[in-house]
């Protein structure tokens, strides 16, 4: 295939994930809806008591659920394959890493928070119910990415022609992808939490909160070691393109004070009186930095950044 065949297949596919991400969305919608609330982690001790006289169980009452869920799941799977494919193509097409402006770093990001997804609720097959809450933003900032921040397959500018370009950014999509899982998990734990919630509404269909915040600290640990890396690599690449490893630029700023929230985030987790709710607060500001570092600092602010942004 010639490079403008690659391009457009890059393009095709990206409407595609964006459908069966849709698709997957109100399946996810369904499993919600129609599920039964979970059952209560901590049950009293003892034989469990005797079923009453005449009535039967219903083996198959949740199938419709599972089922719901397992459609749910398979097609986010779906999607994420055809979400890769576009990256693939666009890679193949430009002969570079597809990272290489804004565009192609937040559909990269996007993928990563999916497969984080993904690979949580295989793990953990009750947090397949905040799917909803996971793929619905996707599906949202992937139709803004597309219409906002699309830009051709073309060769990147020079300042990015470095092999720095595989290491730095990479691993700042991984950081970004992952810690988006886990702030989305620290929502719903702030909202599972709260006091008063009805026993029959909607959040009593999510998994419970100490599943939420368990989750959400997980993927915190596992991304934030990721991000560390992120920082430092791009230390060292401005080192070599710049002559200085550190010059207060806003988006290294930024970086490193999302790094800041997210050391506090693990701090607070083992520190006494801030667990739980403080420390999930904590967890959803770093979350808003993330973005903010990635919306604001690169469309509007100004710095030695400006290269990666919509063009």
């Amino acid at each position: 295939m010639t490079p403008d065949q690659l391009a457009g297949l890059s393009d095709t596919l990206f409407d595609v994930a964006v459908g069966l991400y849709s698709l997957a969305l109100v399946a996810f919608c369904a499993q919600l809806a129609f599920g039964r609330r979970p059952a209560r982690e901590l049950v009293a001790a003892g034989p469990a008591p005797a079923e009453p006289l005449g009535s039967e169980r219903r083996p198959d009452a949740a199938e419709p659920v599972r089922r719901w869920g397992g459609v749910a799941m398979g097609l986010t799977v779906l999607g994420a394959l055809a979400h890769a494919g576009v990256l693939l193509a666009r890679g193949m097409a430009t002969d570079r890493l597809p990272f290489g402006n804004m565009f192609e770093f937040a559909t990269a990001a996007l993928l990563v928070a999916v497969v984080a997804f993904v690979v949580v609720a295989v793990r953990t097959p009750g947090l397949r119910h905040i799917g909803l809450f996971v793929i619905g933003p996707v599906v949202l900032a992937m139709v803004g990415t597309g219409l906002r921040l699309y830009a051709p397959s073309g060769p990147v500018v020079a300042a990015l022609r470095s092999s720095w370009l595989g290491i730095h950014v990479t691993t700042a999509i991984l950081g970004f992808g992952i810690f988006f899982v886990s702030g989305i998990a620290s929502v719903l734990y702030l909202l599972r939490s709260r006091d008063g919630a009805s026993p029959g509404g909607l959040l009593s269909r999510l998994p419970s909160a100490a599943v939420l915040d368990r989750a959400a600290h997980r993927t915190a640990v596992f991304g934030f070691p990721i991000w560390t890396f992120a920082v430092m690599a791009g230390a060292i690449w401005a080192e070599s393109a710049w002559g200085r490893f550190w010059g207060w630029d806003p988006k290294e700023t930024w970086a490193f004070i999302a790094w800041v929230v997210y050391a506090a985030y693990l701090h607070a987790r083992t520190t006494a009186g801030w667990r739980g709710r403080p420390a999930a607060w904590v967890n959803v500001v770093g979350l808003g930095v993330m973005v903010f570092n990635l919306l604001y600092v690169n469309m509007v602010s100004t710095g030695l950044h400006s290269y990666g942004g919509v063009s």
